[in-house]
């Protein structure tokens, strides 16, 4: 049994769901994990926002407008009259279970009801097109099997107990339909997985069931060697291992979540990154099998502040840095990049919403210089064996850019350079140009 994902874009009109619905009619047995159509859940937030705010009619009227895009779909996407009539009575009850919210107190567990509505109504949507073309398939819904602990952690063997228990029901089925991003929380109240949304969904689906790949289908072909949004001619990269691909995710590339690659690699199942726009194409496959030696690709990450503490105090003595970590911990604030010297301590955040308590704080050990508008640069690779110069490449590339840190050695698969982001375009297109050797690009 293989797991595909497919993306908001990949159903983000009737016109997609016909070309998905063709794409999985086959005799493999699979699971198909929906995101909401394209645009939904940007919707669905506004909406919800207007109702925190206590704006019924403003609500109302933006409810409105994204029941009458869904009442388009129904239009295009089914033939018959029975399919439409029962489509029709599916959006008026979700539509109306999300206006009954304008009656009443609006919380954040209300929040996380109509948030679901975008995964409820694609995979129904598409269910109901499966039927009208007398395709096989049953609708598994998530909310049966799919379930986060107190600490908003997958419950992994609450998931594999469940989810074999909802399969176990259909054992003459090779074609399951349910919804990516949405779960249960401890209390049995919908929730969802936030961090990677359908991808984490995807994953610990495919770890649960022990399949034996996992697909991630998105409007773009593979994991790209750089950012294709910024720069020319960039590729698809053919293969990632596990820990490259994570690297890349957390550092920027944004077809992919870092958290939503684990419950695979826990199981070791590879995953590929697919394109529906072109089906033929080879995409990126993500598993242990590393290629050593070579530079992959290149993400950057935005919204960085570098940190600087300055101090005698450090010289020769033990617990300082510890010191210096427990202030971010306090305010649970994860460090990105660190770099040390006798006397001085550089560090980076992505989150700068308690900076000023920090820096406060910071200030009881030394001198504290901040910068903001700062981008991480991560070269992504295999390289454990220097014999490839993978470091004189890139710094070769990046001989006119001001680099502020650097850091090399804490991971084999990457090495991290800290720049002003005013100079993120130049960076990007120089090593794009200096370090990737195309003859070797078998994507």
């Amino acid at each position: 049994m293989k797991v595909l994902k497919f993306g908001g874009t990949s159903v983000g009109s009737a016109e997609r769901m016909k070309a998905v619905a063709s794409l999985i009619n086959n005799d493999e047995p699979k699971i198909v994990v929906l995101s909401a159509m394209s645009g939904t859940t940007n919707a669905l937030v506004q909406i919800a926002e207007t109702l925190y705010q206590n704006k019924n009619e403003e609500a109302n009227a933006l409810i409105d407008a994204l029941h009458d895009k869904y009442k388009q779909v129904v239009e295009e996407l089914y033939t018959s009259a029975e399919k439409k009539k029962q489509a029709n009575e599916l959006l008026t009850e979700h539509f109306d279970h999300v206006r009954a919210f304008t009656q009443d107190l609006f919380t954040i567990h209300e929040e996380r009801a109509v948030l679901a509505q975008g995964e409820l109504l694609s995979t129904a949507l598409f269910q109901f097109f499966l039927e009208e073309q007398q395709i096989n398939s049953v609708l598994l819904p998530a909310l049966n099997f799919m379930k986060i602990d107190e600490d908003e952690e997958p419950d992994t063997a609450y998931i594999a107990k469940h989810l074999k228990e909802e399969l176990e029901k259909f054992p003459n089925t090779k074609l399951f339909i349910t919804q990516g991003y949405i779960c249960r929380n401890a209390f049995g109240e919908i929730d969802n997985l936030k961090r990677g949304g359908s991808d984490y969904s995807a994953s610990l689906i495919g770890a649960a069931a022990d399949v034996e790949e996992i697909q991630i289908w998105t409007d773009i072909d593979g994991m790209h060697n750089n950012d294709p949004r910024i720069v020319k001619d960039t590729y698809p990269i053919a293969e990632l291992s596990f820990d490259e691909a994570a690297e890349l995710a957390y550092f920027g590339a944004k077809i992919l979540h870092p958290s939503s690659v684990t419950p695979a690699k826990q199981k070791n199942i590879p995953v590929k990154l697919l394109n529906t726009m072109q089906p033929e194409a080879k995409g990126t496959t993500i598993s242990a099998e590393s290629t050593g030696g070579t530079i992959k690709a290149v993400a950057a990450k935005d919204g960085i502040t570098a940190i600087k503490i300055k101090s005698g105090r450090m010289l020769l003595a033990y617990g300082f840095l510890r010191s210096v970590f427990e202030v971010f911990e306090r305010y649970k604030t994860p460090i990105d990049m660190i770099t040390t010297s006798e006397v001085a301590v550089s560090l980076t955040i992505d989150n700068a919403r308690h900076l000023e308590e920090i820096v406060a704080e910071l200030k009881e050990f030394g001198q504290v210089e901040v910068d903001q508008e700062q981008t991480i640069i991560c070269v992504v690779g295999d390289f454990i064996e220097e014999r490839s110069g993978s470091g004189l490449k890139i710094f070769q590339s990046l001989k006119d850019i001001s680099v502020r840190m650097i850091s090399y050695g804490g991971s084999k698969n990457n090495i991290s350079l800290l720049i002003n982001t005013k100079d993120k375009v130049e960076a990007l297109t120089k090593l794009n140009e200096g370090i990737f050797d195309r003859n070797t690009n078998n994507a």
